[in-house]
């Protein structure tokens, strides 16, 4: 699993598996996206408006918690805001990766 942050676009992404041939593209809400294998495995979960999302009540820390072992640790992140000229979302399809699987 990875978690990427581009500060140019205040877009976050998930990536759960590497996306190995088609993907299809959920579009959940106006700051969320969902990328989907044919067979329903998620390949990663894109957050648009990332900086105001991250943040949360964790304060723009990535918790990772095992409950099992009552563990957790914590990593900074640095989303702070950016300049108002690259805040405006990128034209759909904006992705750091590409869609398909070549």
């Amino acid at each position: 699993m990875k978690l990427t942050y581009d500060p140019r676009y205040n877009i976050a992404y998930l990536r759960f598996h590497e996306k190995g041939g088609t993907v299809d593209t959920i579009h959940v809400s106006d700051e969320l996206n969902v990328d989907l294998a044919p067979d329903g495995t998620i390949y990663g979960i894109e957050l648009l408006n990332a900086n105001e999302q991250l943040r949360g009540e964790d304060r723009g820390k990535l918790v990772v918690v095992n409950e099992a072992r009552d563990e957790h640790a914590e990593l900074p992140l640095d989303i702070t805001t950016p300049a108002a000229s690259v805040r405006e979302k990128p034209t759909k399809g904006y992705s750091t990766k590409p869609h398909s699987g070549s």
